[in-house]
């Protein structure tokens, strides 16, 4: 079992944290960072970085590869050490105005939207995809239980 320390500079995510505590076997804290950023810095980001020019929710990027299911050992990435000695799994981009679109959208609050876009991220970092049926029932899977875990459960689930 392991901790979680999420680091963004302008919200504070320490209970996305503890509700991840449990959902991957690590002999360290797992580290990760989230930055917030407008329309026109995401869409750059998704065209850059994967090939599509349109703005986009939330986008992940992975410092691990080949993790999910794994133990993950601080001996075994010694290049991902952060300055606090955890191990850094990732980092996520979250476009706050498209996460205001789809609360309304969806008809829940802003602050449930935030954290499931930045939950799907983490799960992402932990190699999580939802390419198929089956990876996607078992990603959603754990973003349920997390986001249930906070309280943050969509309506009528």
């Amino acid at each position: 079992m392991s901790d979680f320390k999420i680091y963004c500079e302008d919200c504070d995510f320490s209970s996305l944290a503890k509700a991840f505590c449990g959902e991957v076997k690590s002999d360290c804290t797992l580290s990760l960072e989230i930055i917030f950023t407008d329309e026109e810095g995401i869409r750059e980001l998704n065209a850059r970085c994967r090939g599509i020019d349109a703005v986009t929710d939330v986008l992940s990027f992975p410092a691990l590869d080949g993790i999910l299911g794994t133990e993950l050992k601080k001996a075994d990435f010694p290049a991902d050490i952060d300055e606090e000695g955890n191990l850094f799994i990732g980092s996520i981009a979250i476009c706050k105005k498209r996460a205001e679109e789809q609360a309304e959208e969806y008809g829940h609050s802003f602050e449930r939207e935030l954290f499931y876009l930045a939950a799907h991220g983490v799960c992402h970092l932990l190699g999580y995809d939802h390419m198929t049926d089956s990876d996607k029932a078992a990603m959603r899977e754990v973003e349920e239980r997390v986001m249930a875990r906070m309280n943050l459960k969509r309506d009528g689930v």
